[in-house]
């Protein structure tokens, strides 16, 4: 028996007949007597007695029915488990982001989320690019959100987005600046420099490169979060992304996007061998939308 017999059989046990069992399933009656007589014929015997009064089970039938019933309750809960998957109650998303992105990016995405989806749980952690592979691997995290997709890795990505390089500066600094700012504007101020800090600051060097540009490097910072910390204390200006840039305004801060833009695209990625599910696209929709936003 299969599951369909399986299914056949125990609607008609409970509701006593072919045509409620029919009734029961939303399915037709002729569909319900095919299937129960093949049953019958697999088994080699017969599960219900035909009378004028509907179908009385056989002793096999009743002996037959407990073993079916766990077999039925075990597919209803898994079909709740899908359901609940697909609507996002009593799920667990583990997500791990860059921290520029987890400023403000990730915080506004699970918040917007969970308010269609109250029962999903987060798992939520920082990650920078040389340690996103390791924590995929060791399953620390099921989707990374970054920049750069490893080259030559057994990762697959997803496109959430585009980012951009901005400006981040004190408005005392430059109170008459122009919507967006030409790179040389930075000649001769003091810069905080993020070359060393992955990706994004490697894109900064290369466009000052093919500027040959040169800036008047004060402080060399590693991370965005302490060169946005250097601007506010009036160390210099410094160039990071929009995403940085905006968690980080305070009075007296403003940016501006850089003229010609310098893009970059923001990646969800996960093991080629562990695609996100059900949950976790939905969650990454709304987390695209965010960015798009930004």
């Amino acid at each position: 028996m299969n599951l369909r017999h399986i299914e056949i059989f125990h609607a008609v046990y409970v509701n006593g007949s072919v045509s409620a069992a029919a009734r029961a399933l939303n399915v037709s009656q002729p569909s319900v007597s095919k299937m129960l007589r093949h049953a019958e014929s697999l088994l080699g015997f017969n599960l219900f007695q035909r009378t004028n009064g509907g179908l009385v089970p056989t002793e096999d039938a009743h002996t037959l029915f407990t073993e079916v019933s766990e077999i039925q309750d075990r597919v209803y809960a898994l079909r709740e488990a899908g359901r609940n998957l697909k609507r996002g109650a009593g799920g667990v998303l583990r997500i791990s982001a860059l921290p520029s992105l987890a400023l403000g990016a990730l915080p506004t995405a699970v918040a917007r989320f969970m308010r269609n989806h109250e029962n999903v749980k987060f798992d939520l952690q920082t990650v920078h690019h040389d340690d996103l592979l390791r924590k995929l691997y060791e399953r620390e995290t099921d989707v990374a959100i970054a920049y750069q997709v490893p080259p030559a890795t057994p990762i697959g990505n997803r496109w959430l987005g585009e980012g951009e390089l901005v400006l981040l500066y004190r408005e005392e600094d430059m109170p008459d600046a122009a919507p967006s700012l030409e790179l040389d504007v930075l000649r001769g101020k003091p810069f905080i420099s993020l070359a060393a800090s992955g990706p994004i600051g490697a894109l900064f060097s290369q466009e000052l490169q093919r500027r040959d540009l040169q800036l008047d490097e004060v402080v060399s910072a590693r991370t965005f979060y302490i060169a946005c910390s250097l601007v506010r204390q009036g160390v210099g200006m410094t160039v990071v992304d929009n995403f940085t840039a905006q968690a980080s305004l305070t009075p007296g801060l403003s940016m501006r996007p850089l003229k010609p833009r310098l893009t970059f695209d923001v990646q969800a990625m996960f093991l080629t061998n562990r695609p996100p599910g059900a949950l976790a696209c939905d969650f990454l929709k709304t987390l695209g939308s965010v960015i798009d936003d930004l």
